[in-house]
């Protein structure tokens, strides 16, 4: 019966946010709320509640001030260069343009931090999507997929889960791996080529001033960077259209500008025109940068070496950031305020989604829905369990928590194995294969981060990448096998 309700429970979660009938943060409490009481545990709904806020209050804390620490640095420009290779490589085509949101979020997901990378990607690419009116579920739905490949570096959370809950190293599970999860990125990337492709199509191949000459949409183009609204680019984009054609300069180019200045591109326009991030912006900080790039890495090196718990280290390093780059308190105060939306927008959402990973482990519907799937599994697949774990990884770290996954079912499929000769690091390399599914889960606090930032609906997104992420999923665990890893 608990098994019939853990996954009602779901399933009616995601039809109504993908019918768009509730908000997602309505949807996360009052669904688990009501099933609780189907249970017959109406009782104890509020120790449900308190040990799931519990249990994610230092996640939430962390991407509080994770997100203030990484806008403050996208403020003051630490990540520009990155930025300005990737756009100088996407000019203004649709395709180049969703190629390089991949590339942007692989390689910023280094760090193994989602938020961050969402963050960087969105601030840097959502200008491009809404300036062409291209789709922006499709840079969703690339970046959330090619973060979901690259979480898998062993101080990214699943495989030191895996490595912890199975007792053996994690180096063991990510480096055999690193071939199948290469075959991954790869498939991101010409999936996204493919998208790309499909965009062009609708949209065309614009030249630098025709995209300059686009209208957006009356909102802020970049999120927390200190920039104007899109009016006021409008605006710019239009007097620098006009007087770029008056001087027979570059596009875009301005009063008191160089018209040649930029590499030129194959239709006369110039690549510093089309700026993801403005790079006059007032919160700029390039006497900084150093000390801004040396904090970043001191910072990520103290989570890699678990010195501190995540959540003091990004408390500690967004005051640091705050204090140096802008030392006046009035200027603090408008940092803070300006990234002071997506802080209460995804922290809310992560308390809102603790009622529902409460109610979904207090009620024991978790467990039921874990050992059915389990028991569910044919004797002559015994020989074969490191297939049938990297499949059942799929909808498991999806519908659970990367925890509940990697501590609570993980060990049960690694004795399965062992009963069958199957070696335990084989079950652990293939439970990692579901990352890039696992990564547009409504229980990750990062794709909040994501779907916020880029004002898209959090069903548009999942009817959008549910699909391509188990492709890419499935690629992984195919080119583990063909291999020999798993």
């Amino acid at each position: 019966m608990l098994t019939i309700l853990g996954f009602a429970m779901i399933a009616t979660f995601l039809v109504l946010i993908m019918m768009k009938k509730m908000s997602p943060i309505a949807a996360l409490v009052l669904i688990p709320a009501l099933f609780c009481v189907f249970v017959g545990k109406g009782a104890h709904l509020g120790d449900y509640v308190i040990d799931g806020v519990s249990s994610l209050a230092p996640t939430a804390a962390m991407l509080m001030f994770a997100i203030v620490y990484f806008g403050v640095m996208i403020d003051v420009g630490l990540f520009d260069p990155i930025v300005r290779a990737i756009l100088r490589f996407c000019k203004a085509d649709p395709m180049r343009i969703v190629v390089g949101t991949a590339l942007l979020a692989a390689i910023v997901s280094l760090d193994g931090d989602g938020s961050t990378t969402f963050m960087i990607t969105v601030s840097a690419m959502y200008p491009l999507y809404k300036r062409l009116k291209m789709s922006l579920v499709v840079m969703t739905g690339v970046a959330a997929m090619a973060n979901g490949v690259m979480n898998t570096l062993p101080w990214g959370g699943p495989t030191a889960r895996a490595a912890t809950a199975l007792k053996v190293d994690a180096t063991d599970i990510f480096v055999p791996m690193i071939p199948a999860l290469a075959v991954g990125l790869l498939a991101v990337v010409v999936l996204a080529y493919v998208l790309g492709l499909r965009e062009r199509r609708r949209l065309g191949t614009l030249t630098l001033d025709e995209a300059l000459a686009r209208e957006p949409e009356s909102e802020t183009v970049l999120v927390g960077a200190g920039s104007g609204t899109a009016s006021g680019a409008k605006s710019g984009a239009k007097s620098g259209a006009k007087s770029g054609a008056k001087s027979g300069g570059g596009a875009g180019s301005g009063p008191g500008e160089d018209a040649d200045a930029g590499p030129a591109t194959a239709d006369g326009g110039s690549d510093d025109d089309f700026q993801g991030l403005d790079p006059n912006r007032a919160t700029l900080r390039p006497k900084l940068y150093w000390f801004n790039a040396l904090l970043t890495v001191a910072l990520l090196t103290a989570m890699i070496m678990e010195w501190l718990p995540i959540p003091v280290l990004f408390l500690i390093g967004a005051a640091l950031a705050l204090t140096v780059n802008f030392p006046h308190i009035p200027d603090q105060k408008a940092r803070i305020a300006a990234h002071a939306d997506n802080v209460l927008n995804v922290s809310g959402m992560v308390f809102a989604a603790a009622v529902f990973t409460g109610v979904l482990t207090g009620t024991g519907m978790v467990d039921h829905m874990a050992n059915w799937l389990v028991d569910t599994i044919p004797d002559g697949m015994g020989p074969h369990m490191g297939l049938v774990t990297g499949l059942l990884s799929l909808p498991l770290t999806y519908f659970m928590s990367n925890d509940g996954f990697y501590f609570g079912v993980l060990p049960v499929l690694a004795e399965a194995g062992q009963a069958h000769g199957v070696s335990t690091l084989e079950i652990a390399r293939a439970s990692i294969v579901g990352q890039p599914l696992h990564m547009s889960s409504p229980l990750v606090p990062a794709v909040y981060v994501l779907v916020g930032m880029a004002k898209v609906e959090f069903g548009d997104h999942t009817k959008f990448v549910v699909k391509w992420a188990v492709l890419t999923s499935l690629v992984i665990l195919g080119a583990g096998i063909l291999f020999g890893i798993i």
